[in-house]
């Protein structure tokens, strides 16, 4: 295989993981509320994440793109799981 699959490859793992990592996260923001998780890291997060994905467009970097998409979905309903938590009590 050539370099750039590889490179390819390895940040479509990377990717892939850093992406699926925040599942738990979300998951538990669902089942138990996210008084345990500040929006300060959440909105720091979502930055982040919006300057990585500036960054794979300017690069056309398709892993790049479409991991930090996935990842600024997954935190952007954390966020919106987190405040309607909070709006509606824990028991839902």
């Amino acid at each position: 295989m050539s370099l750039q699959v590889w490179v390819t490859v390895v940040g479509s793992c990377a990717g892939f993981c850093t992406t699926v990592a925040f599942i738990p996260q979300v998951w538990r923001i669902w089942k138990q509320g996210g008084d345990d998780i500040s929006y300060a890291m959440l909105f720091i997060y979502i930055l982040g994440v919006m300057l990585w994905l500036t960054y794979g467009l300017l690069l056309h970097a398709q892993a790049i793109i479409l991991a930090n998409s996935a990842t600024g979905v997954l935190v952007l309903l954390a966020l919106v799981l987190k405040r309607w938590k909070e709006g509606h009590g824990q028991g839902v």
